[in-house]
């Protein structure tokens, strides 16, 4: 049934909690005494007090505050309007810029979308424009609110140059290991914060399903458990700080809430059309683990789903997210929706409108980004004219103070501009190698050409990603679209270096073309051709044809005509559909692996390291089969390839020794809908080297009122093991997982469980269990 979690209580009392006035903060014992003017023992303001409860500090800053300064805080600005030209242009901070946003308009946050780093793009130039624009704020606004700055950090602090790359979250999603994705964030969170940035809008939460999607790779999994659990991982590790080091804390983002993967044809920010019971059994449970992990922030979906505007959506943004999955956080819009509910969906007349609508469905700040004027005066008109109430904007602007203080911005809004450099530069080397080779994908290995010889003599390397850093990177990465090839490019082994530095004495040849790497495959042990695609963001990296290209295709046939073993990689940001390098005996999924690329992939080519990555998508064999899920539902049609049909399967994924996995047990055969079941199986290496294996947990139920997949992921885990070894794992899940939404084809019903038979798969092998 619908849940109200336990922090849904925030959103639904926060009417009468801003009614509450300093006189009861003074009354509580947990409170300092005030004067008459609403100063504590100290002459201090009681918000700038930090040893008070965060709410009374939140309603003492708001009763202060005019609506001019309240709408301000709603509002995040571009931080190209501060600097150079005040209007996007690069340079340094331009105090005539900062008096119109900062303090004319009183703009509470700054974003740096991809591309906006500081003219100095080292950890020290971007602490120095933070700073600055902090001081600015600080130094010129009345009540001293700092300022959140907020950037996109989806693989690592990607915007920096000199930062450590991850890789990107389809490779993440592929190492099934929410303890790695932790010290992912962990690690991300620690460089943010050094430089000034304490809002991270990330982890991406939308669901795999469309490769024809340019936003693919920024996903983890095409399951929302798999997706959820490691989302939640990244969640925790952003915000594991505690705050009482140089800086404060930083937030997470949960995004795009909801629904933003699976447009109608593949293009991006294109309508979604999601019947309710899906959106509510698949899409939603995604983001629960991450709101549950603490995550203080949503970002909301720029398209729409089902006729209407996710961020013109009180059932998305209040129903859905607040009251059923708990959130009390801020939820900020995306770039420049607001605008486009009048410019481009037309379901306002204007923007004023626009921002109405928005505003009152459910979204606290607006990404506006441009133009801060504008924005504030049709906010406070709204309120004048009575679209939008004084009671909604003091629910917003206390959602976003309470952020603020619970950062700790107010007593640390400035970070060490001289340390920064040494806390990002070279930071986090060692787990971008782990992250990407526990990403890599064993797909074939037929004549069992890996692991290769360290002893080789000749290695020929081939292929448009095997030395190209923008294609090994991926978007999001510096720049919006990706490392500009001219420009300066973030720390990275590419497949080429790395092989090179796994076998010194061999004679490797980094072959530029087709007709070179055929004639050095002549006298050669072994050819790798490193396979990709060209970086990009958003639409423009759209794929109508998500295909390897014939050319590539070409390259592949031409050196296998050769007769010499050719291992083929494919560094791409989706499963593309193969053609005829589909039946290469030799496949390795890289994904986007990020700066530690190609030491990863050296480590698994030549045994160093075992692959342990499993699918977290389903790899299609063809491009008419989008959008494609291994947890599709039933149907009537015979022919095989109307069913699941995927060329790899979701979880599929090789390793250089075997495993053997016992039939599982059950804590219980008997269970409450409300209850918990613990999965218990014995895991064993059979093979000669030691590996690590993914065991995933699934729930088949035989017979339901409402279609469910033939079987749901609900718990997975990771075991290590020498040769020969034995373990035995438990696996426990939450029986509410099983919850569909009940009724007709309205889907007019709560989300419970059904009340019957059920089978817990692993393997091949099943247990049965009952709910009652």
């Amino acid at each position: 049934m619908a849940r109200i979690r336990p922090g849904l209580r925030a959103a639904l009392a926060v009417t009468a909690v801003i009614a509450l006035t300093t006189a009861l903060a003074q009354s509580s014992s947990q409170a300092s005494p005030s004067g008459p003017d609403g100063t504590d023992d100290h002459g201090r303001p009681i918000y700038l007090n930090p040893t008070l409860p965060t709410q009374y500090r939140v309603n003492d800053l708001l009763r202060r505050m005019t609506l001019a300064e309240k709408v301000g805080q709603m509002t995040q600005i571009k931080v190209g309007e501060l600097r150079g030209d005040c209007n996007g242009a690069n340079g340094a901070l331009v105090a005539s810029c900062e008096q119109k946003v900062l303090v004319d308009a009183h703009v509470g946050s700054i974003l740096s979308g991809g591309g906006d780093y500081p003219v100095d793009n080292t950890a020290k130039g971007w602490a120095q424009t933070t700073n600055g624009i902090q001081h600015y704020a600080l130094d010129n606004n009345r009540l001293k609110i700092p300022v959140l700055y907020g950037a996109d950090g989806v693989h690592g602090d990607n915007n920096l140059v000199t930062a450590t790359m991850f890789p990107q979250q389809i490779g993440v999603g592929a190492t099934w290991d929410p303890a790695l994705a932790e010290k992912m964030g962990e690690s991300t969170s620690s460089t943010m914060r050094a430089t000034g940035v304490f809002w991270n809008f990330a982890p991406v939460s939308d669901l795999s399903r469309d490769t024809r999607w340019g936003r693919y790779y920024e996903t983890l999994s095409e399951d929302p458990t798999l997706a959820g659990s490691l989302s939640a991982a990244l969640v925790t590790g952003m915000q594991a700080y505690d705050g009482k080091g140089a800086t404060a804390k930083l937030t997470a983002t949960a995004k795009h809430f909801a629904g933003y993967s699976e447009p109608i044809n593949g293009h991006d920010r294109v309508p979604a059309q999601i019947p309710v019971r899906e959106l509510q059994d698949v899409f939603l449970p995604a983001f629960q683990p991450q709101i549950d992990a603490g995550a203080k922030t949503a970002m909301a979906n720029s398209g729409a789903v089902n006729g209407i505007p996710v961020h013109a959506s009180k059932f998305m943004l209040t129903t859905e997210l607040r009251q059923r999955l708990g959130f009390d956080g801020v939820t900020v819009s995306d770039w420049a929706d607001m605008a486009s509910l009048a410019t481009k969906y037309h379901v306002a007349a204007d923007y004023p409108t626009a921002i109405a609508m928005s505003v009152n469905a459910g979204v606290d700040m607006a990404m506006e980004p441009a133009d801060a004027a504008s924005y504030t005066k049709a906010l406070i008109d709204d309120v004048h004219n009575g679209l939008i109430s004084q009671q909604r904007i003091d629910q917003a602007v206390g959602r976003i103070l309470k952020l603020k203080f619970d950062l700790g911005l107010f007593e640390k809004p400035f970070v060490d501009e001289n340390t920064a450099d040494g806390i990002v530069n070279g930071a986090g080397l060692d787990l971008a190698r782990q992250a990407a080779t526990e990403s890599t994908v064993l797909l074939r290995n037929d004549n069992k050409t890996l692991p290769l010889s360290t002893g080789v003599h000749k290695i020929v390397v081939a292929g448009d990603s095997a030395d190209n850093p923008s294609q090994q990177f991926g978007g999001w990465t510096v720049n919006w679209q990706g490392v500009d090839p001219k420009g300066p490019t973030p720390p990275v082994v590419t497949p080429v270096q790395g092989i090179k530095e796994a076998v010194p004495n061999a004679n490797v040849v980094a072959a530029t073309d087709q007709a070179s790497a055929v004639a050095q495959a002549a006298d050669a042990d072994a050819v790798v051709v490193v396979l990709g695609e060209k970086a990009g963001a958003e639409g423009n990296n759209d794929k109508e044809d998500p295909s390897l290209t014939a050319a590539q295709q070409s390259l592949v046939d031409s050196l296998k005509a050769t007769g010499k073993p050719v291992v083929v990689v494919l560094m791409t940001g989706r499963p593309l559909v193969l053609g005829s390098v589909a039946g290469a005996p030799t496949l390795l999924a890289d994904w986007l692996p990020g700066s530690e690329g190609g030491h990863a992939l050296a480590d698994i080519l030549f045994g160093k390291a075992n692959p342990s990555g499993r699918l977290s998508v389903s790899w299609p064999k063809t491009v008419g089969d989008e959008p494609m899920s291994y947890d599709q539902l039933p149907g009537t049609n015979g022919g095989a390839s109307s069913g699941y049909d995927p060329l790899f399967p979701f979880g599929y994924g090789l390793s250089y020794t075997s495993f053997a996995t016992s039939a599982p047990t059950l804590s219980a055969p008997t269970v409450r809908a409300d209850g918990k079941e613990t999965v218990s199986v014995t895991v064993t290496n059979t093979g000669a080297v030691a590996g690590s294996d993914v065991v995933p947990v699934y729930v088949h139920q035989p017979v339901s009122p409402v279609l469910v997949p033939d079987k749901r992921l609900v718990g997975f885990t990771r075991v290590d093991l020498k040769p020969g070894e034995s373990k035995t794992v438990q696996v426990s899940f939450d029986v509410s997982k099983l919850a569909v939404t009940v009724g007709d084809v309205d889907a007019t019903g709560k989300r419970e469980v059904e009340k019957s038979a059920y089978s817990v798969v692993v393997g091949s092998a099943q247990a049965p269990f009952t709910v009652r």
